[in-house]
């Protein structure tokens, strides 16, 4: 029988970060556990609740070398929980003296929560460094194409003109800031847990408190004066900025395969032998990149319902809603790492056509403009009856397909006709230089902050 008998997954076998699933692996997962008995004993050495000979004896024996992983599994199946097992297997290491003092009034959930926090932040280490790459290649293309004149699309057709700079802009600016959420819910959820039992910490004695906060400092982790057991609020919100995260890179994926449709062609993903192929249309180029990300994306976003589930934990410890997490986190993790991960790849090899996105302006003849005209008949005329006119004339304009302009030239006199001025995109841009300006400023002053973690030391 095999330690982990899972299905095959075909998505994040195609499309995994290795980084990320190396954090959640079987393997991490068990050191995260050793690492927080070891530094338990440590810290309790540290002050006098044992002898330092014995905790460096425990810590000595909290190795990988030392778990028998097949056994731990089919025990843990047994028990419930992997701590109990786990502490045995590494107690069988150690002679009489050390083996009693490991695991020293500590609970399962005690060590099991400190490895979370501590994979938590190994996870937002990693994530932010994929944002930060993501947030780079966006950066990139906000200035490379900051007067890059195209469509501006709203409900799936023409708006008013825009840049391609500028619609990079926003997915960058949204970047920084969901960044900048994961930063602090990660240092949030980089917590301590030693509590014991129930809560009350009372099999680790009148100094407690203290030993819990050398823990945290020795872990590199913030410590807690109030048990979060059955608290899962902090993992719950770093969740749900990972599916936001997610759901984020779906969006910039489902520009790119709309923008990259054949009838619009002004962008495309990079090209390659049999890339994005067909087995039997030999013409097609499919938007892989976009297609995974969507699917690890939505993915990731259906996980967070069952997350929220653990709020509902009751008592002092919870009777089923925390094994949710133990599914619900690792893969809304993997995920999210994978979802960003082909992102920036796909930003940082996008093919972009400006000739493409200027001709496309004239695809209805000009009636991109309209907004432009009724704007500058409204002082004169007022913006309801120029609304009227410019309406009547694009409706007569996409009738006989002809220009905005010729059509505003036969419903208008001469003088109104001219305070309309010309109808050329690029003279109806607004602000959007200017926006991304700000979001390439702003990103770049980001970037210049390094990354804080909770529980560091100086």
């Amino acid at each position: 029988m095999p330690v982990n008998p899972a299905s095959f997954n075909l998505l994040t076998t195609l499309y995994s970060d290795r980084p990320m699933m190396e954090i959640w692996s079987e393997a991490a997962i068990i050191d995260s556990w050793l690492r927080t008995e070891a530094e338990l004993a440590r810290a309790q050495a540290e002050l006098g609740f044992i002898h330092h000979s014995d905790a460096e004896a425990i810590a000595a024996a909290c190795v990988a070398s030392n778990v028998d992983h097949e056994q731990l599994w089919r025990d843990s199946r047994n028990v419930g929980y992997p701590i109990l097992p786990l502490v045995r297997q590494i107690a069988e290491t150690l002679p009489d003296g050390p083996n009693g003092r490991l695991h020293y009034g500590a609970t399962t959930q005690d060590v099991m929560d400190t490895g979370l926090a501590l994979q938590l932040g190994a996870t937002c280490e990693h994530l932010d460094v994929l944002l930060t790459s993501l947030g780079d290649a966006l950066n990139d293309l906000t200035k490379k194409y900051a007067t890059t004149v195209m469509a501006g699309r709203t409900h799936a057709q023409h708006a008013v003109p825009t840049t391609f700079g500028a619609k990079m802009a926003v997915f960058l600016d949204e970047v920084r800031r969901e960044r900048d959420l994961i930063r602090q819910r990660g240092n949030d959820a980089m917590v301590v847990s030693l509590f014991g039992a129930g809560g009350t910490a009372a099999a680790l004695g009148k100094d407690s408190a203290h030993l819990r906060a050398v823990l945290a400092r020795r872990l590199g982790l913030a410590n807690s004066e109030v048990p979060w057991h059955v608290a899962r609020g902090r993992v719950v919100r770093l969740g749900m900025s990972m599916a936001t995260i997610a759901e984020l890179c779906v969006r910039f994926a489902r520009e790119i395969v709309d923008l990259s449709r054949t009838e619009i062609a002004e962008v495309r993903e990079p090209a390659g032998h049999h890339r994005g192929a067909s087995s039997t249309m030999p013409q097609k180029a499919n938007p892989i990149s976009a297609e995974s990300i969507i699917g690890l994306g939505a993915s990731a976003a259906t996980i967070t319902p069952a997350l929220l589930r653990t709020l509902e934990s009751g008592h002092e410890r919870a009777a089923g809603e925390w094994q949710i997490e133990w599914f619900a986190l690792p893969t809304l993790c993997v995920l999210t790492a994978a979802a960003i991960a082909q992102s920036a790849e796909l930003a940082k090899s996008l093919q972009v056509f400006p000739n493409v996105m200027r001709h496309n302006l004239d695809a209805e003849f000009g009636l991109i403009m309209s907004e432009a005209a009724m704007m500058r008949l409204a002082p004169a005329i007022g913006r309801e009856k120029a609304h009227d006119i410019v309406y009547a004339a694009a409706s007569q304009g996409r009738a006989d397909q002809t220009s905005l302009a010729d059509a505003l030239r036969v419903i208008l006199p001469e003088h109104l006709f001219e305070i309309v001025g010309s109808l050329e995109p690029t003279a109806y841009l607004g602000e959007a230089e200017q926006i991304c300006a700000v979001a390439v400023s702003t990103w770049e002053q980001a970037n210049a902050i390094p990354l804080a973690r909770s529980g560091e030391e100086s």
